[in-house]
């Protein structure tokens, strides 16, 4: 049986896939001035130009792809920035608005397992296009190539050092550094061989201890994502060094692999996901350095959110599960903070773009200027909001696409009813499935937009409730298929 790679269509960030099986150059060149076309469309009038940024990650033939890209563009008519190096998509979103451009396309599959590429497209405003963009980008693409009256002129840039020098313009980086360097603060960073490698080096300008910097395709076996399981380097350096009893606040933190989610661990060697420093970050933007605007979080961030932004009488805004969902809000709103439970918190104070070195300076000057280590500080919140919770995720793999949709077709047909033995009092279906339940856990059922992976999110007052409302809505899922 012929193989037949799958159609050509956009998740909650871009458009993912097999390398050499569904993401093959002859695809991306495709694809890539088509995705110019509608940005040119879509921001054209407002920017007057005719400029495409390009950049890429440290992923297997990333530079290659996006040097295919940039000639692609070229020959539709678009001129083109290319980084001559590999850099933060977030850095190549600032790089899109700082240069007045239509828009930036990012070669990049983020925190994908090594098998994977993809294509991120940028908006000319520094963030993810909407889905009415994307839905367009579609739409063009069984038309195919269009050759430009004429061709596009290239050149290369280095997206770090803009970046970097707005960053640093947003925290206080001598009083950060001096803490580190005088043996207060001690910092470590899990790059996980991606785009963030001496990124926290860059911005603060003193060193910090950097673990899997070097550029492994493969990604030790695992995959560039910030969770527990592939961080034990990160574990394993910062209980040793908290053996070693030393008078210091240390930090750990975990970058994807294009740097644009987030984690951290804390001096004892506790995981912290976003659903830990979004709410420690609420209270440093609004409490220590005044500002101001609504908080943006997705339906899977975590409850004690609303209840420090009702604490604080800062308005809160919920969304579908998508950074562009929130980078769509902050363009109309006056925004705080913008936050997803996987890790992207983007602020009012930058682009509308998740950014995860942004979201470490923000949290180190957090520490230096409290004192306190980010376990402290979570602690202290919970009991300022009197809400004491756990959190986890788990993602289930499916055989295929077709399991996807019998398993949706059950939520939608038989939706249950009672849950792990608690009745359901509410169920919220903006993306997914969100049951709250009668005991105050919820549970969050929704499937990725890239790949045949149920998603399973569960937030309750200890980890035995998490444990069995997540057990049992995988005994749900394995049952149905």
């Amino acid at each position: 049986m012929p193989f037949t790679p799958k159609p050509i269509t956009f998740g909650t960030d871009g458009w993912r896939g097999l390398i050499a099986a569904d993401f093959t150059f002859e695809r991306v060149t495709l694809v890539a001035p088509i995705a110019a076309e509608v940005l040119a469309k879509n921001f054209g009038e407002a920017t007057g130009s005719n400029l495409i940024t390009v950049g890429y990650d440290r992923r297997f033939m990333a530079e290659s792809f996006a040097e295919s890209v940039a000639e692609s563009v070229r020959e539709a008519g678009f001129d083109v920035l290319l980084a001559d190096g590999y850099a933060p998509t977030p850095a190549l979103s600032w790089a899109a608005k700082q240069q007045g451009a239509l828009g930036a396309l990012v070669l990049t599959a983020s925190h994908n397992p090594a098998g994977y590429l993809g294509l991120k497209v940028k908006g000319a405003f520094g963030g993810s296009v909407t889905k009415e963009i994307t839905k367009q980008i579609e739409a063009l693409i069984p038309r195919g190539f269009v050759v430009g009256k004429t061709v596009g002129k290239l050149e290369h840039f280095d997206p770090w050092e803009s970046y970097c020098t707005e960053l640093r313009s947003k925290v206080d980086i001598g009083k950060i550094a001096t803490a580190i360097t005088s043996g207060r603060v001690r910092v470590f960073a899990d790059v996980m061989h991606g785009t963030a490698a001496t990124g926290l080096k860059r911005l603060l300008g003193v060193e910090i201890e950097e673990i899997n910097g070097d550029r492994d395709p493969l990604f030790e076996g695992g995959a560039p994502e910030p969770l527990p399981k592939y961080i034990p380097k990160l574990f394993r350096a910062i209980r040793e060094a908290a053996r070693e009893g030393k008078d210091e606040i240390r930090t750990g933190f975990v970058f994807d692999g294009d740097s644009d989610r987030i984690a951290a661990v804390d001096g004892a060697g506790n995981f912290h996901s976003s659903q830990i420093l979004i709410p420690i970050l609420i209270e440093h933007l609004s409490q220590r350095k005044g500002f101001k605007g609504e908080i943006v979080k997705t339906i899977s961030g975590s409850d004690l959110i609303p209840r420090l932004a009702e604490s604080y009488n800062i308005s809160l805004h919920e969304t579908a599960i998508g950074y562009k969902y929130i980078a769509d809000r902050m363009l109309s709103s006056e925004v705080l903070l913008g936050g997803e439970e996987s890790g992207g918190i983007g602020y009012g104070t930058h682009i509308p773009e998740r950014d995860a070195l942004l979201s470490a300076l923000y949290v180190l000057e957090a520490v230096v200027e409290s004192g306190r280590d980010i376990g402290e500080m979570y602690a202290d919140l919970q009991a300022r909001a009197n809400f004491n919770s756990t959190y986890d995720r788990i993602d289930l793999p499916l055989a295929s696409m077709e399991e996807r949709g019998k398993l949706l077709e059950l939520l939608k047909t038989d939706t249950p009813k009672e849950v792990a033995g608690q009745a359901v009092t509410d169920c919220l279906t903006i993306d997914g499935y969100k049951f709250r339940l009668a005991d105050g856990r919820w549970l969050l059922v929704r499937f990725s937009g890239t790949e045949p992976v149920l998603r399973l999110y569960c937030e309750a007052s200890d980890d035995t409730k998490v444990r069995e409302t997540l057990n049992w809505a995988k005994d749900w899922a394995n049952s149905a298929i």
